[in-house]
């Protein structure tokens, strides 16, 4: 549920449908009226009977009847600074006047009734409204508050990544986004951090570890995406990967002539890759090639066993074959390794910020 749900529902749940019983007629049966006239979608109608029994209102709890149907009507047409106003004259709790003051757009009002209520949903209108108000800091700090208070919940996070968005502190959405994926690992939260990081300048080993996470997490969608990914894969002697990518693509993306190129060079390579990998695998010096073939296989333990080789070679490729042992870690079900091998990679090879993703699917799945 949206916050903007939450608000709404907050303030619809507070009505019950006033009782219009016990009242002189003059009264009663415009309210009763009102009551029918609104239950069937005619607020029009209802809106003017609340008029008729308005004028014929002498005393105060007459008045007080009258009052709390013309809130719940106008509440039902939409018009909820009226409701606001109606409910307000009779003393209603400030909760309630609160949802309905923020509904209407009456920000500054809304906040001061929601600090006198108190409780977590005012906390959440409170910081609503900073943004709603365009004081993002604000809200950044009233989210951080109610994280601190109640938890790191997926509403909370969202709504402060947006506010750290707004107020212009991307480091701070993004890292708010990765705790958000921590909780809720879902591939429209994975989406938020890999379009961000396709932004960035990377090698091709790096981007295609992109790929291989985007892909993992169902967020490859775009004809030119798959290509790439292929095309890279098969460049790093993975033909086995751009095989799958290209079958994965379908349709037009799969009979558009770039990448039946693409396809027709990785049958080719695959076969090839496949018959050379246990000799590649025994070399350190081009075990890293027999991984990505291995990879390619779906022989994952064999991937992670050639990967390794390369690694111990050292080398100014070590951290890319850590990267791709780590994922051949994560597709064999070694969660745990493929989370110490990522955290190993270092800042010098321009692979480190590829592993930090790695790692925190690795730490969010198993």
């Amino acid at each position: 549920m949206t916050t903007a749900h939450r608000i709404a529902l907050l303030a619809a749940l507070s009505f019950a449908v006033p009782v219009a019983a016990a009242l002189p007629p003059a009264v009663g049966k415009p309210l009763q009226a009102a009551a029918s006239a609104v239950k069937s979608g005619n607020t029009s109608a209802a809106i003017a009977a609340i008029g008729q029994a308005k004028a014929a209102a002498r005393t105060a709890d007459e008045r007080n009847k009258v009052a709390q149907m013309a809130g719940y009507v106008y509440n039902r047409a939409g018009q909820y600074g009226k409701a606001a106003a109606e409910l307000e004259s009779v003393g209603a709790p400030p909760a309630q006047l609160a949802a309905l003051y923020y509904q209407a757009g009456s920000y500054g009002k809304a906040v001061e009734l929601a600090k006198r209520a108190g409780g977590e949903n005012m906390q959440i209108l409170i910081a609503q409204a900073a943004i709603k108000q365009g004081h993002y800091q604000e809200a950044v700090t009233a989210y951080n508050k109610l994280i601190a208070s109640n938890g790191a919940k997926p509403i909370f996070l969202e709504n402060l990544a947006g506010a750290q968005f707004k107020a212009g502190d991307k480091k701070a959405y993004l890292a708010t986004t990765e705790r958000l994926v921590r909780v809720d690992s879902s591939p429209a939260r994975w989406k938020t951090l890999l379009v961000e990081a396709q932004k960035n300048q990377m090698s091709p080993q790096a981007k295609l570890a992109l790929f291989h996470l985007m892909s993992t997490t169902n967020n490859i969608s775009r004809p030119e995406d798959y290509q790439e990914f292929a095309k890279l894969a098969i460049v790093n002697n993975q033909p086995g990967i751009a095989q799958a990518v290209i079958t994965q693509a379908g349709g037009s993306v799969a009979s558009d002539p770039m990448t039946a190129k693409l396809a027709q060079a990785a049958a080719q390579r695959s076969a090839a890759a496949a018959a050379t990998a246990p000799k590649l695998a025994a070399n350190p010096a081009t075990a890293a090639q027999a991984g990505g073939a291995y990879l390619g296989l779906g022989q994952y333990p064999a991937a992670v066993a050639a990967y390794a080789k390369a690694v111990a070679a050292g080398g100014p490729d070590a951290d890319t074959a850590r990267v791709f042992q780590g994922i051949a870690q994560v597709k064999a079900g070694q969660g745990s390794a493929a989370k110490s091998t990522f955290a190993a990679v270092t800042d010098k090879s321009g692979m480190k910020d590829i592993a930090q993703l790695w790692q925190l699917y690795a730490s969010t799945h198993g």
